[in-house]
């Protein structure tokens, strides 16, 4: 059995590696210390056991379960483990997802690994999309990014930002009421804010599709955003099929940007 741990926490990792080094059929252990090195170390090898922490910086473990979800190789068996106090954990104690409470004990993790490590595949995709939504209901909304400016760290809100565009070695997040100027590559932002609603639709432009009020297409076979405000943006070909995430639901628009 191949075990990954992800932890931002070098105790919780060190705790987690000495008790299953213990075991005999944990063939190989490894950890990561976030979302982003665990998403690098799964697709470098495949695991049959992920111990995911719930709190991470920048990719949380709610939100590397949804990728691990949608990744095409074989689902590996997951074990959340949080801090949520017992009352919390009560709302998905009853899902085939198990979970390890910290502090834990070592007994308690082993009787997670024998749980997980008999589940089939069918139980892991089942177990996963119920568990999901009400570990996403439980977790903290934090709706706000810490950024560098001027020598100073300003917090914002991402929802209040409109357009990334690209400036050179720079981005300009653009707000309703100011810019913010960062040293950062256009990609990196994208890779950052993907999650905030974030779409790309010009190699050098992010849009917030909440800001989005209107989508004209053109015979050149681009389309233009008309943006909260009466701003317009025109949406390149290399980028119109990333218009399909503007909405959860198309309706009379089922062949919309499918070409």
């Amino acid at each position: 059995m191949r075990v990954l741990i992800v932890d931002d926490e070098p105790l919780a990792r060190t705790t987690l590696m000495s008790a299953l080094a213990e075991r005999s059929d944990v063939e190989a252990l490894d950890s990561a210390k976030d979302g982003v090195e665990a998403i690098n170390k799964l697709d470098a090898e495949s695991y049959d056991v992920v111990l995911l922490d719930i709190r991470m910086p920048e990719l949380s473990g709610l939100e590397l379960a949804e990728r691990i979800k949608h990744r095409k190789d074989s689902l590996p068996s997951i074990i959340f483990v949080t801090a949520y106090s017992e009352h919390a954990v009560e709302a998905f104690e009853k899902h085939a997802i198990d979970y390890v409470l910290k502090p834990f004990s070592s007994s308690r993790i082993h009787q997670a690994i024998d749980t997980a490590a008999r589940r089939t595949e069918a139980e892991k995709m089942i177990a996963l999309a119920k568990v999901l939504p009400e570990l996403g209901n439980l977790a903290p909304k934090v709706n706000r990014i810490a950024i560098k400016s001027n020598g100073r760290i300003l917090f914002i809100n991402p929802h209040e930002i409109g357009i990334v565009q690209a400036q050179g070695n720079y981005v300009l997040l653009r707000k309703e009421t100011g810019s913010h100027l960062l040293r950062e590559s256009i990609s990196t932002i994208e890779k950052k804010l993907e999650h905030y609603g974030f779409v790309r639709i010009h190699r050098s432009i992010l849009v917030n599709r909440t800001f989005v009020e209107e989508i004209e297409p053109r015979s050149t076979g681009e389309y233009v955003l008309r943006i909260r405000g009466g701003k317009e943006l025109t949406v390149t070909r290399t980028y119109k099929k990333n218009l399909r995430s503007m909405a959860g639901l198309w309706i009379g628009a089922d062949s919309f940007g499918a070409n």
